[in-house]
């Protein structure tokens, strides 16, 4: 199967991003491929140079996104498919984010993702489809302590694409908010890692960092077949909105979604309490 389709993607010089980006240059599409490193990009992407564009993006400048939008329709006419991918991660127990700390991971993960996705909806609309995926995680949809400011964006991207999805639907624009489970890219490496500098003793962050980077190098997840997920998902009428990626992503949503309608049986009499007779 060979597709055509051009594609914006962003964080496309590692992880996910880089294996997405690899993926549909291989399958005969091509990418305008954002990073804020391009040079990193190009070494591990040597061939495909008609049909890559690399481009420096900084995506917390909306000014920036913007141009690099327009540049990528200027060179191949048109944006069919938006993968949302770059993201930033930081370790740190509620008490021990300072405001700037926080605010920098919901500018990353939230905000850069909104501004991207408003700068490009008027090209789809125009062009009467479309398809934005945007990247939570499995951790978009459950808490874990140390991870706080993470889940905060990550369900923050859940709810918005649920509302995205029924707003474009009348432009022919579909939505899938993918959910990785833990997948063998640098994300839990020590050389990637953001932790609070406030360190409050009584929390032990420093233990909760080397469980976290404990499972670097054994996540089940491979960044290859997912990839090739996206790229199947692109070319399905009717694609999933939402969509766990990993047996560890998949089995610990539905454990979640069960403890949650256990819980509120249990106190269904105390919530139905409030209405008017």
């Amino acid at each position: 199967m060979s597709t055509q389709k051009v594609w914006f993607i962003t964080g496309a010089s590692k992880g996910m991003g880089l294996e997405i980006t690899k993926a549909v240059l291989n399958n005969g599409g091509k990418v305008i491929a954002t990073s804020r490193n391009t040079d990193t990009l190009l070494e591990k992407i040597e061939d495909y140079k008609d049909n890559l564009l690399p481009v420096k993006l900084d995506i917390t400048k909306e000014t920036a996104i913007e141009n690099a939008i327009s540049k990528g329709i200027r060179k191949f006419g048109q944006i069919d498919v938006v993968v949302n991918n770059a993201g930033y991660n930081l370790l740190g127990n509620i008490e021990e984010l300072s405001d700037t700390e926080f605010r920098k991971t919901m500018n990353v993960n939230v905000f850069a993702m909104a501004n991207i996705i408003r700068k490009v909806l008027p090209h789809l609309r125009r062009q009467k489809s479309g398809h934005i995926i945007n990247t939570s995680s499995m951790m978009g949809y459950m808490g874990y302590p140390g991870n706080g400011s993470y889940n905060a964006s990550k369900f923050a991207v859940i709810g918005l694409s649920e509302a995205l999805a029924q707003e474009v639907v009348p432009f022919g624009i579909k939505v899938t908010i993918l959910a990785p489970g833990t997948f063998r890219t640098n994300f839990m490496s020590e050389d990637s890692l953001n932790v609070a500098k406030n360190k409050i003793d009584a929390y032990n962050l420093d233990k909760q960092v080397e469980q976290f980077t404990g499972f670097d190098g054994k996540q089940l997840g491979d960044p290859k077949k997912l990839a090739e997920v996206v790229l199947k998902i692109t070319e399905m009428p009717n694609p999933p909105l939402h969509l766990p990626l990993g047996s560890d992503s998949y089995d610990a949503i539905l454990e979640v979604r069960k403890n949650e309608k256990k819980e509120m049986e249990k106190w269904k009499a105390l919530s139905l309490s409030t209405d008017f007779k």
